[in-house]
Order: structure tokens, then C-alpha cells, then sequence
């Protein structure tokens, strides 16, 4: 502002931040000159305040911007480069079969009781001529044993009726066996049969998916449309392995291992343990 030169409105007043005034019956301190023209006035009094450039303009935070899909698609590689199914299996089936019964489950579990059912029972033929009573024993310690046997049996009877005793790589009609949802349909399409039909939503996938600002639904149907949108197709089974594995290794739902990940300073989880950025109080599981 030019010494000596008080705004319209201030001078009305008497009042001005930062300048002398002058009120009427009181004498100024030497002699005021009223500028002639406009183009006297400091810029940002004669055009008012200074408009921001775009350049200059904060750019709204996306989570879903392609540049932070890419880094966190780009670190997960680097992180978990060569990560598959941690479910054991040699086929089709045993996949099948050890994806039924690993919900609310631990893989490892998992994988201690499936090699024994397999070497009891080495075929879908001898699964199919079993009543689910006879199976509940040797799959209990996996939980909900009663309901995994129904689907299990099940299972083994319709690929037999059905299929010919091959286990479908069909979506659709992988969907029509017992025990068989979109996550198992597509562990086994994605992981067996190399197609990319959908992405593996999990409890990892959704609960870091929801760290990670991804998507905010709480359905794992929804959340899979949501990843679907997002993530390359190409990348859909090898995404959902590297998240699973990321869940288990360091964002462990309890205590999450934030100073040791990766993905740190691009995730703003307001669950952090430690953190180098702001956190959002609506990125949570």
C-alpha cells in the first residue's frame, strides 16, 4: 500500500488495518496526495486481490488417481514379486476344495488338514460318495465344519452330475456349485485356470482396500466392481495375492507394521501406528 493513501471504505471509517487513518476533526501529520489515476495504486489495490494462477490452485487429493494406483501397484511389485495362492494344492479340486474351507480360517490351517482329506479321499469320485458326516471329522479344526462339509460333498456331487468330474472354468458355472461364491470362483479361475474374471475380495483385500481409500463400500461385491475399475485386468489375481500377503506380513489388522511399509507415505489409514502424513479419518477398515 502507498504511504499516505487510505482505501475508499477506510477512510469512511477511520478504520484500517496496517495504515494511519485520518477521522474527520482530526489533522493529518504532513500532506496527503490523492493519486490521479488508478494505475497509481499497487496492483493489489487497484485490482484487488491477487486471483491464483491454475498452476498455483491446490489440486483436490484422489485417492484414485492413476498416478497413486500406479505407485501402489508398482511397490506392492517390488515388494512381493513372484506371490501366488497360499492355499496348497495340485488341481483343480484340491484348489476348490481348500478355498471352501479356508473361510474364517488361517491358510495354514488350511493347509494341515488338506493333505490329509486328499491322501483319505484322492478323487472327486470319492468325495462325491461320501455323506457330509463322514467328512466332518477330519475338517472340524478348520471351523464351521458342519456347513463346509454340506458344501464340500456337495460340491463333488454336482461336478460329477454336472460336469463330467471336471471341475468348470466357467464363472457362471462355477457360481451353481454348493459353497461356491464369487471370491472362491475366482481363487480358482485366477490361480488354476489363468483367467482374469474378477478380483479376490477376501478379508485382507477388504479391509486394506479401505486403508488405501480404493473404495469405500463395505460389500465385497461392491468392492470387487470398485477394484475392477481400478486396477488393470491383466493385474486383478496378482493384486489380490500381493494384498493378501501384504495383510499377513505387514498390514496386520491388529497392529499394522507402518514404519516398515512400503506404501507408507501414500496411505493416509487413520489406523496408522506411525505415519510421515496426514491420516483421514474416514480411511478405515
Amino acid at each position: 500500500m502507498v504511504r499516505g493513501v487510505v482505501p475508499r471504505q477506510a477512510a469512511k471509517t477511520g478504520r484500517h488495518e496496517g495504515a494511519r487513518t485520518v477521522s474527520r476533526g482530526q489533522q493529518s501529520r504532513g500532506p496527503s496526495r490523492q493519486p490521479k489515476h488508478a494505475s497509481e495504486f499497487p496492483s493489489n489495490l487497484s485490482q484487488g486481490p491477487k486471483q491464483k494462477s491454475k498452476a498455483e490452485k491446490k489440486t483436490a487429493y484422489n485417492p484414485l488417481a492413476p498416478e497413486r494406483i500406479q505407485q501402489i501397484l508398482k511397490r506392492l511389485d517390488q515388494q512381493y514379486p513372484d506371490v501366488t495362492c497360499a492355499l496348497q494344492h495340485k488341481s483343480a479340486w484340491e484348489l476348490l476344495v481348500a478355498t471352501i474351507l479356508s473361510a474364517q480360517a488361517t491358510d495354514v490351517r488350511v493347509n494341515m488338514v488338506t493333505p490329509e482329506i486328499f491322501k483319505k479321499y484322492p478323487t472327486v469320485e470319492a468325495f462325491a460318495a461320501l455323506k457330509p458326516e463322514q467328512l466332518e471329522p477330519d475338517i472340524r479344526s478348520t471351523g464351521f465344519f458342519r456347513n463346509k462339509s454340506k458344501s464340500v460333498v456337495g460340491a463333488a456331487k454336482k461336478i460329477m452330475s454336472d460336469f463330467g468330474g471336471q471341475v468348470p472354468d466357467d464363472m457362471e458355472k462355477l457360481l451353481t456349485l454348493p459353497g461356491v461364491a464369487r471370491k472362491t470362483a475366482n481363487v480358482v479361475l485366477g490361480t488354476w485356470f489363468g483367467k482374469a474374471e474378477g478380483v479376490v475380495v477376501d478379508t485382507h483385500v477388504h479391509r486394506i482396500s479401505r486403508r488405501l481409500e480404493l473404495t469405500r463400500n463395505d460389500d465385497p461385491k461392491k468392492i470387487e466392481q470398485d477394484l475392477m475399475k481400478i486396477i488393470p485386468r491383466d493385474r486383478w489375481t496378482l493384486f489380490s495375492h500381493q494384498i493378501i500377503w501384504h495383510g499377513r506380513k505387514l498390514c496386520i489388522a491388529r497392529s499394522p507394521k507402518c514404519a516398515e511399509c512400503p506404501l507408507e507415505n501414500i496411505c493416509h489409514a487413520a489406523d496408522k501406528t506411525w505415519t510421515t502424513v496426514e491420516v483421514h479419518k474416514n480411511a478405515k477398515p
